[in-house]
């Protein structure tokens, strides 16, 4: 199969929300205002984990990485759409949405294997706690992270390279405020066949996958929590994994959600109102989600903001 001719000089048009000029400014103000508090939030963890020695573990480690991966991650997507509405353009070139498919595949990645790490450490300091720091030592979180990064970009990578592979005619009006990979699919002339085969069977390799570990780590907990004699201890027990629960069960509801709205209504806008659910609210609260849940964060960022003052 050959790529599209003159792909280069294609264009997408990201519809997004609403076509209505005068909802265009509240929706600018608002998707902002996410943005910016997403940012400054998870650079806030990001900087508690680093400045303060009692954050100094496993648990921090891999919290301060879903920080640094949540910023990446809206910033794959929203920054181009604020701009497309101050320009009142809809317009994203073909170079630019292969682009941004690649780093969006990449950092959903993430999300999804670092918190399946997370639920590890987590399975790890409960159900083996007198084993906890030789078994999470610096190394094994090193490398865990390190596994992360590499299939996350080989996976973004294939689903990059094969997109070039794709013709696209005349219908490239995307129901989105992003270019989704699926949704760019569906606009291509040519056969997609092998494209949506390795999209469906990573889905369920990359995105089961972790999945699957979260759900085995969580049944192991359970099992040591209900074993725990005192109502007290249970509640500590409970309480070191209730944020990263929380964190789990916003991202792959949201993701659920977002699935089963493109089922329903493949090309309406519902799909990327779902979507901000995942892409933009997800991101956004997780910081929120730890600090508040969390007297080691809270003690950490008072400390920041003291010496600062």
């Amino acid at each position: 199969m050959e790529p599209g001719n003159d792909s280069q000089c294609l264009e997408f048009l990201l519809l997004g929300f609403a076509e209505d000029p005068e909802l265009q400014p509240l929706i600018f103000g608002l998707f902002l205002s996410m943005y910016l508090v997403t940012v400054v939030w998870n650079l806030l963890i990001i900087l508690a984990t680093i400045s303060d020695s009692h954050l100094h573990t496993p648990m921090y480690f891999f919290l301060s990485n879903l920080s640094f991966v949540d910023i990446c991650f809206t910033s794959t997507t929203i920054p181009k759409m604020l701009v497309n509405i101050q320009t009142q353009s809809k317009a994203i070139t073909y170079a630019g949405c292969i682009t941004q498919i690649h780093f969006f595949v990449l950092f959903v990645g993430l999300d999804d294997f670092l918190l399946a790490v997370m639920a590890y450490d987590r399975y790890v300091a409960i159900c083996l706690p007198l084993h906890y720091m030789v078994i999470m030592n610096c190394r094994l979180c090193g490398l865990l992270v390190l596994v992360s990064w590499v299939v996350s970009f080989l996976h973004a990578l294939l689903q990059s390279l094969m997109m070039l592979w794709l013709s696209f005619c005349t219908d490239l009006e995307i129901p989105h405020f992003f270019c989704e990979l699926n949704q760019v699919v569906q606009r291509a002339c040519s056969d997609t066949f092998l494209n949506d085969l390795v999209i469906y069977i990573s889905a369920v390799l990359l995105g089961g996958g972790p999945l699957t570990g979260i759900l085995y780590s969580y049944c192991k907990i359970v099992s040591s929590i209900r074993a725990i004699s005192s109502a007290q201890g249970k509640y500590k027990a409970f309480s070191t994994c209730a944020s990263h629960l929380s964190m789990v069960s916003l991202f792959y509801g949201t993701s659920l959600g977002v699935y089963l709205s493109s089922a329903v209504a493949p090309n309406s806008h519902s799909i990327a109102t779902a979507s901000v659910m995942y892409t933009v609210i997800t991101p956004m609260l997780n910081p929120f989600i730890y600090s508040l849940r969390n007297k080691d964060i809270k003690s950490a960022l008072r400390r920041i903001y003291e010496r600062e003052r």
